[in-house]
């Protein structure tokens, strides 16, 4: 941030992954964030950049996310008309929800206290929900699936569900909530923690889905887990029934959203 900066802002944000190589800067491909930047510098006139709340993968959705801006200038009596000209300006995958004024010490990503995931897959074939789900037509025993979930959060080290050669301290995370529900014909599973590591989730399903599927014990799952292993852990399903759908902050720098 530089010194002169007076206020700083989070925007509320949502949009289809598709067709970009995740929210990150990227040297060689689109991504979320470098075309936010170039819309809300575009608009207000100065280089912007915005600092996301994470980051998801390529092709992977995000429901509901935050990046944090700075400005020397006050837009808060000006919000709506800006959001107006964002959303006009935004390729039509990426809507801005929000501007809203926060303390000048608050971070989006590191003031968030937790992030929630959900995974959609489709049991038949939706036309509907190919860009938006995992088609699997196996049966699938979901009480099984839910009772395996559930020890997740007995656990904090997801060593075993990562990416390999990722550049960061440490692979744990405390998960709170990890379960499957059946509406209609599409299975979703819920999942939210503290932090995530790149390519968690989607290891985490498909390693369930192998479970369900009979392939795997639960004794097995429990085993992979412990092994901090990424070679035994089930296969990454594919990134379009990824969505970010979540994400809580302290009530004492984001009011407007607990109110």
């Amino acid at each position: 941030m530089q010194q002169n900066t007076k206020y700083r802002y989070f925007l509320k944000l949502a949009y289809n992954g598709a067709n970009y190589s995740g929210w990150q800067i990227q040297s060689n491909a689109p991504s979320i964030q470098e075309t936010v930047n170039s819309a809300i510098s575009t608009i207000l006139q100065v280089d912007i950049n915005v600092v996301g709340c994470g980051r998801t993968d390529t092709g992977v959705h995000a429901k509901e996310f935050y990046a944090h801006f700075d400005l020397n200038t006050d837009i808060s009596s000006n919000r709506k008309e800006i959001i107006k000209r964002l959303n006009h300006f935004l390729p039509k995958d990426i809507s801005i929800f929000d501007i809203i004024p926060i303390n000048k010490e608050a971070h989006a990503r590191f003031d968030a206290v937790s992030r929630s995931y959900q995974y959609i897959i489709s049991n038949r074939k939706d036309p509907f929900y190919k860009d938006f789900s995992y088609y699997v037509h196996n049966n699938l025993n979901i009480d099984i699936m839910n009772k395996t979930a559930s020890l997740l959060l007995d656990y904090t080290d997801f060593t075993s569900f990562s990416k390999l050669h990722t550049q960061v301290k440490t692979n744990n995370c405390k998960i709170m909530k990890a379960y499957w529900e059946e509406i209609d014909h599409l299975l979703i599973f819920s999942i939210t923690a503290d932090r995530f590591l790149r390519n968690m989730v989607r290891a985490i399903v498909g390693t369930l889905l192998d479970v369900g599927r009979g392939k795997k014990s639960i004794e097995e799952f429990k085993k992979i887990i412990e092994s901090k292993n990424r070679s035994n852990a089930g296969y990454s399903v594919p990134p379009q029934g990824l969505f970010l759908t979540n994400i809580e902050y302290p009530t004492n720098i984001f009011p407007t959203i607990h109110s």
